[in-house]
């Protein structure tokens, strides 16, 4: 996912806040060049406390990793996209949504699984298998809704929910890196605007002759 929620305050446990801590220092500096010192510095625990919580790194990433995903799912059930009726209006909106949560730092607005994924897609398979559970189950959530806008306006294509839902993801998570290699968020902001558009043409001419023809 992508994307891109905003950790809540760290809670007063120290697994809540090896957490936090986790997410805040993944997005900023990546996985590996995150210590287990960093970690426990972030969260004012210590070793001990963070051993006694996770049986290592992995282990936390991992968690983290389903963190962000309850995090993230809160967030877009609540969004303001929602409440359209029409589901076109709700995937349009799904994207609209995603462009003003490019804000601020890199690592406040970039997506903590796609930036883990990057690092340890050979080398930490279990992660990995995180990373794409949260990517890939959140595409599921804008699936729904790009089936139901298909149906609404009889769209017959070689192309099905699945594909375009995860076809955001992988502009939203391409979006991010060039963000991180150009040191701008514009360049992120303008990817979402094209996606938009993709969509918009994608639905365009059966819309309008679906509107016309009434319901």
């Amino acid at each position: 996912m992508e994307a891109s929620a905003a950790p809540r305050p760290a809670g007063t446990g120290s697994r809540q806040k090896l957490l936090d801590a986790a997410i805040s220092l993944i997005r900023e500096k990546g996985y590996a060049a995150t210590s287990l010192d960093d970690l426990c510095t972030k969260a004012g625990v210590t070793k001990g406390a963070l051993f006694h919580h996770f049986k290592s790194k992995d282990t936390l990433a991992i968690a983290a990793t389903d963190y962000w995903t309850e995090l993230a799912t809160a967030k877009f059930e609540a969004a303001p996209f929602r409440t359209h009726n029409d589901p076109l209006d709700r995937v349009l909106g799904y994207v609209d949504f995603r462009k003003v949560m490019i804000v601020g730092t890199l690592a406040e607005y970039t997506c903590l699984a796609g930036t883990m994924v990057q690092e340890v897609y050979a080398s930490h398979p279990d992660i990995a298998r995180a990373c794409e559970a949260c990517i890939c189950g959140h595409a599921a959530t804008l699936e729904i809704d790009i089936a139901a806008a298909m149906k609404r306006y009889r769209i017959r294509a070689g192309w099905t929910p699945a594909s375009l839902a995860l076809h955001t993801q992988a502009v939203l998570q391409g979006a991010f890196i060039l963000a991180k290699a150009t040191g701008s968020a514009d360049v992120a902001i303008e990817s979402v605007e094209h996606l938009r558009r993709y969509i918009e043409l994608l639905f365009k001419k059966q819309k309008r002759q679906a509107q016309e023809n009434g319901p």
